[in-house]
């Protein structure tokens, strides 16, 4: 026959074992062990639960923006509009409510995550704005919000604006980006893999094709026009993956204010890049201007060094996943 302290301990070891039996249904649940949650009846089991196993709720922040508003952030925001951000809200499991759009299209290389998403005017008209009932606004540019449009805007929802230092860098707006939205390990994480991705194909480069140069042209109604050194794609060919920039680039690049500079049939002659990237946006009306004997003269034409992509793929565009498709491309198609 058990003794009255034996039946006690027993008692509590069966407690303790319910109690710990709760807290990691509610773990597995992501939510905590209430008897709603695990199909337990027994509110003394769930109170027994260890308060440390429920997962910490999301609250309401306040963060400065980078023209010095004091914005209070929602906890876990459930309808963002982050036009012509999307890349990096992409890249961190996020799906907005709507996506940047101009008359000719959207951002096609986002399409396969984004199909479904309605589009946006770039320009993000307030009437638009207000017809998604934002629960947050990221703003890339100051030019976005130019005049009394911040104050418009943060009457319809908390409105973030990263700015021009921040989004001029793709790095920087994407550890932006997840601090504003409580998620800044998966931003690090997923630098860090962009970083050795980077690196791995840099590697590869510098052994297969070492001191090499290359250029990236884009062709827009018949008119041409050379990335900067320093800037979009410019700077993942010559600062992620070591490719030499051609005197012709860097010439433009000084002058150039954008990060696609135009650039004279004269000076194309010039372009003694090994290899050329073209970013065909004639190609429907069919690219009369790689028909003109300025551009089959250039050395990388003439030994067949031109990769053409679509104006729908990555190439016109900058973020972490337009970067890691230009270096799968550059692998592809360059390196092979």
């Amino acid at each position: 026959m058990l003794s009255r302290k034996n039946k006690r301990t027993i008692l509590l070891a069966g407690l303790m074992t319910l109690s710990l039996l709760l807290a990691a249904c509610g773990s597995n649940n992501g939510n905590s062990a209430s008897p709603a949650a695990t199909g337990s009846a027994s509110p003394s089991a769930s109170a027994a639960a260890p308060s440390e196993s429920a997962p910490a709720e999301p609250a309401e922040r306040t963060l400065t923006d980078g023209l010095g508003h004091e914005v209070k952030i929602p906890a876990n925001p459930q309808r963002i509009i982050a036009s012509y951000l999307e890349d990096y809200l992409v890249a961190l499991g996020v799906t907005p409510v709507a996506q940047w759009s101009v008359a000719n299209g959207i951002q096609d290389y986002l399409r396969d995550t984004l199909k479904d998403i309605p589009t946006i005017p770039y320009d993000l008209p307030f009437e638009a704005v207000t017809g998604f009932g934002p629960d947050l606004l990221l703003i890339g540019s100051n030019s976005t919000v130019d005049g009394d449009k911040y104050d418009q805007y943060a009457k319809i929802a908390p409105t973030f604006v990263l700015g021009d230092e921040t989004v001029g860098d793709w790095r920087k707006a994407l550890l932006k980006i997840g601090e504003v939205l409580d998620k800044s390990d998966e931003a690090q994480k997923t630098l860090d893999e962009y970083e050795r991705k980077a690196a791995d194909a840099k590697a590869k480069i510098q052994e297969t094709l070492p001191g090499q140069s290359v250029a990236a042209v884009w062709l827009v109604q018949n008119s041409f026009f050379v990335v900067s050194d320093n800037q979009s794609s410019g700077a993942l060919l010559y600062s992620d993956l070591g490719f030499a920039a051609p005197e012709v680039v860097q010439e433009i690049s000084k002058s150039g204010t954008g990060n696609w500079n135009a650039i004279s049939l004269e000076k194309l002659a010039d372009l003694d890049a090994d290899h050329l990237i073209l970013i065909n946006s004639d190609k429907d009306a069919g690219s009369e201007a790689l028909n003109d004997p300025v551009w089959k003269n250039i050395p990388a034409v003439k030994n067949g060094k031109v990769y053409e992509y679509a104006a729908d793929s990555s190439w016109l565009y900058y973020g972490p996943v337009a970067s890691s498709q230009m270096i799968d491309n550059v692998l592809k198609d360059i390196v092979k």
